[in-house]
């Protein structure tokens, strides 16, 4: 996606060779106009799989799926990580480990949400080693529910997490796909070499 692609160049900050940071618009500060562009870039995507609901992960994804729900009619669920008064009734949990802050939680969702009818879009900001997808992908299994597909905004395609997941036979829609952050610079997967190849 080409308006993403233009956001991270001009407001991303590559602060490692495995890290970019998106607080200006994403992870921080949210640019709503970009997150409703995305929200219909992905309804367009998954439009014809019948999706009853959309799951994401607590915070940053929250943003975009909200949108993407809006566009595609159908309610959000994020999973929780931290434990609260309210969220007390039966819980689906996993644990998910995350590269950037190298730390472990356990993430949750309330049985109630999820039901085995459920057709299920992921939502979810970056796609790094795929611990945060592949923990809803455990969530929406435990439910007995169908995950259609997984829509990420950020793919670092240098590390493991789209592979993963598309060995286990789930569809991955990337909006932007990072080749590499070698010295200090963000360079995308070119779609069009990529075809010739």
């Amino acid at each position: 996606m080409r308006l993403l692609e233009e956001k991270i160049l001009s407001d991303g900050e590559a602060i490692s060779k495995e890290v970019l940071k998106v607080d200006a618009f994403l992870n921080h500060q949210i640019d709503s106009k970009l997150m409703f562009e995305i929200g219909k870039e992905f309804a367009k995507l998954f439009a014809n799989e019948e999706i009853t609901k959309i799951v994401t992960i607590e915070s940053s994804g929250i943003a975009p799926a909200v949108m993407t729900g809006l566009q595609l009619n159908v309610p959000v669920i994020f999973a929780r990580k931290q434990k609260s008064l309210t969220l007390n009734e039966a819980l689906l949990t996993t644990s998910v480990h995350s590269f950037t802050k190298n730390v472990t939680n356990n993430i949750s969702i309330s049985k109630k949400y999820l039901n085995d009818n459920d057709k299920i879009l992921i939502i979810d900001d970056f796609l790094a080693n795929g611990q945060a997808a592949l923990g809803l992908v455990d969530l929406i299994h435990q439910a007995n529910a169908t995950v259609v597909g997984i829509g990420i905004l950020i793919e670092k395609s240098f590390q493991s997490g789209a592979q993963k997941l598309k060995d286990l036979g789930l569809r991955v829609e990337s909006l932007a796909r990072i080749e590499s952050l070698e010295n200090g610079v963000v360079n995308f997967i070119s779609e069009k070499v990529e075809e010739l190849i």
